[in-house]
């Protein structure tokens, strides 16, 4: 399992920068559906994240040990709820879930930047993106 950088790299840098002076690239989101991934992707204050989700932020932060094998692993967002990034930019880990005798429906999907997680508890259906200040 490779865990992946929280800090923004020099590489990632300089696509957002080339993004802003050159204009969308072929991989960013088409103007008809950005209305869609702000509507889907909302914010959640990471006081309101159930106590497994900070948990699970927490090994995050310290780069495991995870309680499940496939912790870690890239996030593929087929669903494509997130925006569209390359391949390997977001992975998965689990969210406990009280009771289920199966990893449940929670997660946290981390992108490359650094903070920027996503909670979702429904499978993957919709995100909140956590924002810590508050």
């Amino acid at each position: 399992m490779q865990i992946p950088p929280r800090i923004l790299a020099l590489g990632g840098a300089v696509a957002v920068a080339t993004a802003l002076l050159v204009g969308p690239t072929a991989t960013a989101a088409p103007a008809s559906s950005t209305s869609a991934l702000i509507k889907a992707v909302g914010n959640i204050c990471y006081s309101a994240l159930p106590t497994q989700a900070h948990d699970t932020l927490n090994l995050i932060d310290a780069g495991g040990p995870f309680p499940y094998s496939q912790d870690g692993v890239v996030f593929q967002n087929r669903e494509r709820v997130l925006p569209s990034q390359n391949r390997g930019y977001y992975h998965e880990y689990t969210v406990i879930t009280p009771g289920s005798p199966t990893r449940g429906a929670r997660r946290i999907v981390t992108g490359r930047q650094s903070r920027e997680d996503h909670y979702t508890a429904d499978h993957y259906a919709t995100f909140k993106r956590v924002n810590f200040s508050c």
